[in-house]
């Protein structure tokens, strides 16, 4: 696809169909890091919100690219026209239950791993498979593909609340996870060093902070609460984001460095976003009233993404065209997949 295609962007997103198309359009770069990626590719945790236009996204930049291989989906599938739906855009599917330790060992020797399974939402009360999903899971994984290249979804919730000012955590700063959650994150991201470190297996961690489309993300759930008129807590009163297409190509090209020990690289959007100031600019759009409560602290769980800037480039997709298109889908009555972030969230407890 022709960088001035990929570059250029509708005033709005009329439909689902559009937006799928949009989250999968692979960037120059995407496809640049596909035609340099040997064999295979396969995608664990396929059908969660990243996967689906993830898996979409590296069909569409190998088949720009020119390069012959297999994207394979592997999800539990409990919705089984989200596979019919890969499987008619060239992704291969199969049904897996991760856990499971038989089927985990039937999945086929593949040389590039996309490794998307976690769990987040609902985690408080189920602390045990939290942790057995978030972190023995990945053990079982490395030692499954320990021959691979793995690129590894992590979370920049594995920092600490840091002050507003700082301009967000750097990948070299301390840790300091808050909540069990987070905890499992860490723990995730120590188990994938320990086998990188001893097999020599490369890997990309991606500390995601807040993904966003149309249909969930932080901003949708600001949108959601103008529009119905519910206050909205600014306690957490800053917060990043990154458009999903951004993050999916910046995933894709995390491959070309993956390394031993891993590289964790912050993946997220470039402003410190003011909650409140969102607020007001989609009450103005969606000429609706705001009512904010709360007062903003002086700390917030924030992200510095210079690191994927310089290796991967900056996002095409700005804050106030995200902003633009979820509050026209929302004024629309788009459909989102009622899956709130909790970005307010100060405790840890999800």
């Amino acid at each position: 696809m022709p960088a001035s295609d990929c570059q250029h962007l509708p005033e709005t997103i009329e439909n689902v169909e559009q937006l799928e198309e949009l989250l999968s359009r692979p960037t120059p770069e995407a496809i640049a890091a596909m035609a340099g990626l040997e064999g295979d590719l396969i995608v664990l945790g396929v059908g969660g919100k990243i996967g689906p236009s993830l898996a979409r996204m590296a069909r569409r930049a190998s088949d720009a690219a020119g390069v012959r291989r297999r994207v394979i989906g592997v999800a539990r599938f409990s919705t089984p026209a989200l596979e019919r739906q890969l499987q008619a855009q060239g992704i291969d599917t199969i049904r897996c239950e991760l856990l499971h330790a038989e089927q985990l060992a039937a999945l086929p020797e593949v040389p590039n791993v996309l490794y998307l399974a976690a769990m987040k939402f609902g985690s408080t009360g189920q602390e045990a498979a939290t942790w057995a999903r978030n972190v023995y899971l990945p053990g079982r994984v490395c030692e499954k593909y320990r021959h691979s290249r793995i690129v590894a979804y992590s979370t920049g919730n594995v920092y600490p609340l840091t002050p507003v000012e700082r301009g967000g955590s750097l990948e070299g700063d301390p840790l300091g996870p808050v909540g069990e959650y987070a905890m499992s994150c860490l723990g995730r991201e120590r188990v994938f060093a320990h086998f990188s470190q001893v097999a020599g297996t490369p890997v990309a961690l991606i500390r995601l902070n807040y993904a966003c489309e149309l249909r969930y993300g932080l901003l949708v759930d600001v949108a959601q609460k103008v529009l119905v008129g519910e206050p909205i807590d600014v306690t957490m009163g800053y917060v990043n984001t990154i458009w999903q297409g951004d993050n999916n190509a910046m995933t894709l090209q995390a491959f070309g460095h993956a390394a031993s020990p891993p590289l964790a690289v912050n993946v997220t959007g470039p402003e410190t976003l003011s909650v409140r100031q969102v607020a007001e600019q989609m009450g103005e759009l969606l000429n609706r009233p705001v009512r904010c409560v709360g007062n903003e602290a002086p700390d917030a769980l924030l992200s510095n993404a210079s690191l994927a800037y310089r290796l991967f480039g900056r996002p095409q997709v700005s804050t106030s065209q995200m902003i633009r298109w979820i509050t026209d889908w929302c004024r629309r009555g788009g459909a989102t997949l009622n899956k709130a972030t909790h970005f307010d969230v100060r405790d840890g407890k999800f």
